[in-house]
């Protein structure tokens, strides 16, 4: 038995920021050495942030990383380092772990196992590498993976742990949704109890256009126990002592084998300091992952400061909540725009959550613009009968208004429309789906309502009145969004059923949901592919978002029998 001070740091970098990102890395292994690692790991795609796509067919930005991972040489003295990067030859492009040992490039590592999922597209830009890696230490040896190599049944792991890997370390950038932690959990422990190997797996944290990564490193031992876990959705440096189990090495021609000697310092003797962290409970997950992601995409996007339309209805209250909690209650702006169908209740609600809250608070009344349109088209209208068109008109109004603010003092606009309004299209192109980024955009309607209470559980923000109210959007007398949606508990079970789990109609009768309300709400998710195509990006927290996640043809006429 041998142990080996291991250093999992979970970086947020920054898509394309070649430099910060190198930054980074280099403090977080000063920060290692500094504390006896004499291994330690960094995610995926470190140097270029993750994923980068179409950066990868620049081949000047290829170059460029290459430059910034040889930059990182010097400061491997004194420790292995395992560094995500994107590598190159004359067959193409490489999803690359490098190892750093000692100021030089000791060996690199191609991922095999490409994912072209979901969210996925690395097929698109990386060749599969063909050969296992396993590294050689005095404390024993230890194979490298790259995320989806521990995901897939026929990666490199099974020859690494034939090879005499005693340890199998995994850096990855995996996304989060709801009970992802989970998941990673319990297949790590299943690997480590069938390779009769320790695992660790470190992870990419922050937020990237529709992503959140959520950290929460794990290393479990060759039982599958929990050993250490990094926290979830911020950086850490997870430090182990760890004891690798006994294994003599064998030679394979199927596994490429380096042997590395990493110096132990005598801070390798110091006791680490004490590490508790516990997993969130769901609805703390959910919230913090949207935090997270509404804190990364304003900063990483250059802004400082957003502006959201509170309308005195829960979905802008728990927008505005969210936006405070990421970025502080002095980078947020609240405006209230009301028309004469917006009650006084409402009115009063806005300015409240906006008081509460702290809140630059904005009111722009928008009857005289409403009354312009009117006297504008009347001639071509010719006494026609007010429909939806004067209803998408006031949401249009209000979006001009929120985007003249935002071209006017640099905000970026939040737009507060949530997963069971999108998937439905009970919202208006241009009008409040007009917005730079959509916080709420997978959250369906049953779960604003969780999440809010959870909020409220922590500190009263949002007021009971808006709680307890008839959702409405307010754009004629007497309106609720009942009068054309579902109930929302029963819309979101369909939701999930038809666009999270792609079943078909059958699947929602079988659910309890008639046969009317099925077809009518599958119509009504199939015709907003449109809509939804040129919606803001919104941050991904379920198993299937609409975006990248659930690409659908606008032009479609399948219709299952």
């Amino acid at each position: 038995m041998s142990r080996l001070r291991l250093a999992l740091a979970q970086l947020n970098p920054t898509v394309g920021d070649l430099a910060g990102n190198t930054r980074l890395i280099a403090e977080r292994m000063g920060q290692a050495r500094a504390w006896g690692a004499q291994v330690v790991a960094v995610p995926e795609l470190a140097v270029t942030g993750y994923p980068p796509e179409d950066l990868l067919l620049k081949p000047q930005f290829v170059s460029d990383n290459l430059q910034a991972l040889r930059s990182l040489l010097p400061v491997s003295k004194g420790l292995v380092a395992l560094v995500g990067f994107v590598d190159r030859d004359r067959y193409g492009l490489y999803n690359a772990a490098a190892v750093l040992s000692d100021g030089r490039l000791a060996g690199v590592y191609h991922k095999m196992c490409l994912p072209n999922y979901g969210v996925f597209d690395e097929r698109r830009y990386f060749q599969p590498g063909r050969r296992p890696l396993v590294l050689t230490l005095p404390v024993g040896r230890l194979g490298v993976s790259i995320c989806e190599d521990i995901w897939a049944e026929e990666g490199p792991l099974a020859p690494e742990a034939s090879a005499g890997a005693r340890l199998l370390l995994n850096i990855s950038a995996s996304p989060y949704h709801a009970g992802k932690l989970a998941e990673r959990q319990s297949l790590l422990a299943r690997r480590a109890r069938h390779y009769r190997c320790a695992v660790a797996y470190c992870n990419l944290v922050g937020g990237q256009d529709e992503l959140v990564f959520d950290g929460a490193s794990l290393i479990v031992d060759a039982r599958g126990r929990l050993v250490a876990m990094g926290k979830q959705f911020d950086e850490d440096l997870v430090l182990v002592d760890l004891t690798l189990p006994a294994g003599a090495a064998r030679r394979s021609s199927r596994v490429a084998s380096v042997a590395v000697r990493p110096p132990v310092s005598p801070a390798a003797r110091r006791p680490l300091p004490p590490r508790q962290v516990r997993p969130l409970d769901r609805l703390a997950e959910i919230y913090r992952a949207l935090v997270l992601g509404t804190r990364d995409y304003v900063r990483k996007n250059g802004f400082t400061t957003v502006v959201v339309g509170l309308s005195g209805g829960i979905d802008s209250a728990l927008t505005a909540v969210i936006a405070v909690d990421a970025l502080g209650h002095r980078h947020v702006v609240g405006v209230s725009m009301p028309s004469p169908f917006s009650s006084t209740e409402t009115q009063h609600d806005a300015r409240l959550v906006a008081n509460r809250l702290d809140l630059k608070f904005l009111s722009l009344p928008i009857q005289e613009p409403m009354e312009a349109y009117a006297r504008c088209l009347h001639p071509a209208f010719n006494e026609a009968a007010p429909d939806v068109t004067e209803e998408n008109l006031q949401a249009r109004i209000r979006g001009n208004l929120l985007m003249a603010l935002s071209n006017k003092f640099g905000w970026l606009v939040l737009t507060t429309g949530n997963k069971s309004e999108m998937a439905t299209g009970y919202c208006t192109l241009y009008g409040d789906m007009a917005g730079g980024f959509a916080v709420l955009k997978d959250v369906p309607k049953t779960l604003v309502y969780e999440l809010v209470r959870y909020r409220n559980a922590i500190v009263l923000v949002i007021p009971a009145s808006v709680v307890r109210r008839v959702p409405t959007a307010e754009l004629r007398p007497h309106q609720t969004d009942q009068d054309t949606l579902p109930p929302y508990p029963v819309l979101d079970r369909m939701i999930e059923a038809y666009v999270e789990g792609d079943g078909a109609l059958e699947d929602l009768l079988r659910r309890g949901v008639s046969r009317e309300t099925a077809e009518r709400t599958i119509r009504m998710i199939d015709r907003s592919e449109y809509k939804r195509r040129q919606g803001p990006p919104g941050i991904k927290i379920t198993p299937k978002a609409f975006g990248k996640d659930r690409r659908m043809p606008i032009t479609n006429r399948y219709q299952a029998a």
